[in-house]
């Protein structure tokens, strides 16, 4: 395992309470969370124990009831919460609206985050710009609309026009504050102290936003100069939202979270911009069992490790919850089992470890993209025509006049509900053994040879919509170079219809233009006529057209597989074979990260060839050809690929290893861990050692050591303090 300094930030967490012994996790950074009268105290605690020190708070949300009152500047500001149609409130807590984010709010963020700047954090993150879909009704959001588009406000439900441009100003109003806020911030720290100041953006996945009808300027961030990344709050309670494959609606955590990191290493790929994924050992929802917490937690950790583009992770948002908190919720909630503490750890640990340029998929697994865009997340809404059009069918009840109850998290059918349209195009793909990669279709005008890495992309007009026709140069560009275009849809989509350049310029969908920008007529093929499916060579590259709404494909089990046998005949005509297979398993450097899909014709047991350490086990155990089962999850280490010289190797801890020190005799370090929490170590030695000793405060405390001859490693068992345990090894 490497060793580094804690300045290069590759783990941190974010933590609103004090600090205390028993949340020591001993990751690089700490994100002192929000600013009260405690904020400069939590401050000096955290840097004391050696953390860098960044804030995190909210910006669509927090404790900003001065400003609401009008202590801030002599005005009150009730007026710029989020509301409904009905005149319901958006809230996060007792006098704590979603805010639409003026200038004046801006400003008012200004002043209080000077604070943080003046006790000297090293970076700043405003968390969560958040725009619900159902809002848009305030005084404050009507007074913009008039601004932003010189006409008088429309309700954003009377068309789907006036839907598409309210979610649109409200995206454009986050991206405004949170560039004026990190403007001047980044400016206040240089003329007044000197100092160079880093402001990140923590956000849920586009994937996640889009389903959850929630409207925030995802990759609108990209474009301004003072963002400088971003943390992909991507965990269980986003990954376990239900959604539909082959017609049946469930929890499908793991695919989901891989397409959710997957979709926010896109956002950053070839910008120079850092992303941390986050990770979560439990979830905001606090009425699930440890072991529940524990099985979700190895999927979405599994499935952010098979995106290796990015090495830097927030291990744990509130370690205190985690350490501290007893579940499920009510009189018989128990705290964090034992087990489960010290594997956390480990994992945790591990994920310091995780810069590799070596790695690929075993069996040299494709890659697909399926395009995607932060418009997605303006067409979120079932508007008043829409509605009435089914009313007849609809036994829900209109909320004033507002169809909020038609949108039924519990109806697999409704597309707004479940997104069907995007997991139509990627779960029946991934279940058979294609990495499919969300890609950000807006940076393909960005970035000049964005999509050099890509040989196939699935696109959907049916769900989100182009911004700018020459994104259709680029993609032309890329097919007649030799890409292969898949694009499903079959038109029907309300928002095609909206004031936007195609239908300014005489077309009746975007897809039209695409088609054109290729040689190929309106219709994707070489005669102009319009056909169910059809395949068709445009310069190096091919263009594959298949009718149909996307939706269908997730709804219905023989549409995903006619879907599947489309896609594999695409890649078939470029000369590309599809090995369909259940196991994804994908190997960086001596780490070897595994999935078995469940629900798929090829599911079945896989074994692991070789000899390995289970690093989601607390005793990291030692496993020859694991047995891996449809549905599961793994992280190991490759007993093969360990340098199995004369020199000593820490593998795998659940501790913060400093001071390693090897010589002939004897082996010492440190290690630092939070109070309480059995700490667990794997270490290769080449000879069993003589004697192994550990010293807590100058005084010898119990350490077990197990050897293996056959691995030559050693399993050190001890107690963690945060004051460090000295370790000393004795050489044989």
């Amino acid at each position: 395992m490497e060793f580094y300094d804690r300045h290069e930030e590759r783990t941190g967490v974010q933590e609103s309470r004090m600090y205390n012994s028993k949340i020591d996790v001993q990751c690089d950074f700490v994100m002192v969370y929000g600013i009260d009268d405690s904020f400069e105290e939590r401050v000096a605690e955290f840097r004391k124990r050696g953390y860098i020190i960044h804030l995190m708070t909210g910006v669509a949300w927090g404790k900003y009831v001065d400003y609401l009152e009008g202590r801030f500047d002599g005005r009150e500001h009730w007026d710029e919460g989020q509301l409904r149609r009905n005149g319901s409130g958006f809230s996060h807590g007792k006098n704590t609206p979603y805010m639409v984010p003026t200038i004046a709010f801006s400003n008012y963020l200004v002043s209080i985050l000077k604070r943080a700047v003046d006790a000297g954090v090293e970076a700043i993150h405003m968390e969560e710009p958040e725009f619900w879909v159902d809002s848009g009704y305030s005084d404050a959001f009507k007074r913009e609309w008039e601004m932003y588009y010189h006409e008088p406000w429309q309700d954003p439900v009377s068309s789907a026009d006036a839907q598409f441009r309210a979610s649109k100003l409200k995206s454009h109003m986050y991206a405004r504050t949170l560039d004026r806020l990190s403007a001047e911030l980044k400016e206040y720290a240089k003329i007044k102290y000197g100092r160079s100041l880093r402001f990140y953006v923590p956000t849920h996945s586009l994937i996640n936003y889009t389903h959850w009808r929630i409207v925030s300027p995802e990759g609108a961030l990209i474009d301004i100069p003072g963002v400088d990344g971003y943390i992909a709050q991507i965990w269980t309670g986003t990954s376990r939202t239900r959604n539909v494959y082959e017609g049946i609606f469930k929890e499908r955590t793991f695919e989901t979270a891989f397409l959710e990191y997957g979709v926010m290493q896109e956002l950053v790929r070839g910008t120079g911009k850092r992303m941390w994924f986050l990770h979560d050992p439990i979830e905001d929802n606090p009425r699930h069992d440890w072991e529940d917490y524990r099985s979700n937690y190895f999927k979405t950790v599994a499935a952010s490790l098979f995106h290796p583009n990015v090495h830097h992770f927030e291990v744990c948002p509130w370690p205190n919850r985690v350490m501290h908190g007893k579940y499920p919720r009510g009189d018989n909630g128990i705290s964090i089992p034992a087990d489960y503490a010290t594997n956390m750890l480990t994992i945790m640990h591990t994920l310091r470890d995780m810069k590799q340029t070596e790695y690929g998929f075993d069996g040299g697994m494709k890659t697909v993209g399926v395009l995607m865009a932060d418009s997605g997340m303006f067409q979120r809404q079932i508007i008043d025509t829409q509605f009435k059009k089914n009313e007849s069918e609809n036994k829900e009840t209109l909320v004033d006049g507002h169809p909020i109850a038609a949108v039924s998290n519990d109806d697999k059918t409704n597309d707004i509900a479940c997104f069907n349209s995007f997991y139509g195009l990627t779960l029946p793909l991934l279940k058979q053994g294609l990495s499919v990669r969300p890609v950000q279709l807006d940076n393909v005008r960005r970035f000049p040879n964005y999509l050099k890495d890509y040989d196939t992309l699935i696109l959907s007009y049916e769900f989100f919509k182009p911004e700018y026709p020459d994104i259709h140069n680029a993609l032309a560009g890329w097919v007649k170079e030799g890409g292969t275009l898949i694009y499903v849809g079959d038109g029907s989509d309300i928002f095609h219809d909206i004031r936007h350049w195609w239908t300014e310029n005489g077309y009746n969908n975007a897809s039209e233009h695409l088609s054109e920008c290729l040689g190929l007529g309106k219709n994707f093929t070489e005669n102009g006529k319009s056909a169910k499916k059809s395949i068709t060579k445009a310069g190096k590259g091919w263009v594959c057209k298949m009718t149909v709404d996307p939706k269908n494909i997730a709804l219905k089990k023989p549409k995903a597989a006619e879907y599947r046998n489309f896609v594999e005949q695409a890649l078939n005509a470029r000369g590309v074979s599809w090995d369909k297979r259940a196991e994804i398993i994908l190997r960086r450097g001596k780490y070897v990260i595994t999935a078995v899909m469940d629900e798929s014709e090829y599911s079945k047991p896989h074994t692991l060839k070789g000899t390995y350490f289970n690093l989601f086990t607390p005793l990291i155990e030692i496993e020859k050809d694991p047995v891996l089962q449809p549905g599961s999850v793994g992280l190991y280490i490759d007993a093969g690929k360990i340098d199995k010289g004369s020199a000593a190797q820490i593998l795998a801890v659940s501790s913060r290893v400093a001071n390693f020190k090897e010589t002939e005799k004897r082996i010492k370090f440190t290690a630092i861990g939070p109070e309480d929490v059995m700490a667990s170590m794997r270490i290769y030695l080449p000879k069993k050692p003589e004697k192994v000793k550990a010293v807590l405060n100058g005084k010898e405390i119990k350490i077990d050591c197990k050897y293996n001859s056959k691995t030559s490693t050693a399993l050190f068992r001890y107690w963690n303090s945060p004051d460090g345990v000295d370790v000393t090894i004795n050489k044989s």
